[in-house]
């Protein structure tokens, strides 16, 4: 399977998404695309069979308003009917929602009040490891989600208990809703924060890069007594100059005309990836 080439499939499938319920977190679905990718087609056990399977790899989406990217992978990896998400996606009374709702099969855990995942994570692997299992826990945070608390002490907590079957990874698109992290609540090295709390650090130049993000997913896996986290550089937007880095973009539906552009951007990159 070309990855490359899927993810920006899945991307088309994402502004559908969000076309169809009126609704979602564009700039950050198109960041986190290609992390989500490759953990589903191929770092993760986990699948529509083994969803039951007590040794299923785990995921938590801590960031959890990137939700419309989430459906597009669950529906690609055969959990959902995308049809049925088109359909459905924010309407009354939808299981459908914009954040995870575990309701949903493929789905571990509800998120969205930030901070949270980090810390459920660390419960699930340290019951991994109480419990004898094999499974790996991963959990993908949003950049401006560092600056709640939670997560820090979840950060502790991992390192304490040697965590070495929990890997994070930090969207590193530098924009939040309300503008650039750095402005907002500086991260300074966060190599180096990340370090001093007990973590293997590993940087992915461009988190928008499949084989960068395999490289880094697979040195994880080699790590022993620490929990691992990867910062993948990311671009808020990636696909469209329309998109691309802008603040404004964190929350916003296309109109017909910003749509019609994005989709020329999306099927040309992924023509050329094919």
């Amino acid at each position: 399977m070309n990855l490359r080439s899927l993810a920006y499939q899945l991307r088309k499938d994402t502004v559908e998404i969000i076309c169809a319920g009126g609704t979602g977190h564009i700039g950050g679905d198109m960041s986190v695309m290609e992390i989500l990718v490759e953990l589903y087609f191929e770092q993760m056990n986990i699948s529509p069979e083994n969803r039951e399977d007590s040794n299923r790899d785990l995921f938590v989406l801590s960031k959890g308003h990137s939700m419309e990217a989430y459906y597009a992978v669950l529906a690609e990896k055969g959990f959902l009917d995308k049809q049925d998400v088109l359909e459905h996606f924010s309407k009354f009374g939808s299981s459908y929602i914009g954040h995870p709702n575990n309701k949903l099969p493929g789905i571990e855990m509800n998120s969205g009040s930030l901070g949270h995942g980090l810390p459920v994570c660390v419960g699930m692997a340290k019951a991994g490891k109480m419990d004898h299992r094999d499974y790996r826990v991963y959990v993908v945070m949003g950049d401006g989600e560092l600056a709640e608390g939670s997560v820090w002490e979840g950060a502790m907590a991992a390192s304490q208990y040697k965590l070495d079957n929990l890997c994070a990874v930090v969207d590193r698109n530098r924009l939040q809703i309300s503008g650039n992290t750095e402005d907002i609540m500086g991260h300074d090295d966060l190599h180096a924060r990340f370090e001093s709390f007990g973590w293997h650090v590993i940087n992915v130049a461009d988190g928008n890069d499949i084989d960068q993000l395999r490289a880094a997913f697979n040195e994880a896996r080699t790590v022993r007594e620490q929990p691992a986290v990867l910062i993948a550089n990311t671009i808020k937007g990636k696909g469209s100059p329309v998109m691309e880095n802008k603040v404004n973009w964190h929350h916003h539906v296309p109109t017909k005309e910003e749509y019609q552009r994005i989709i020329v951007d999306l099927d040309t990159a992924k023509e050329a990836l094919a």
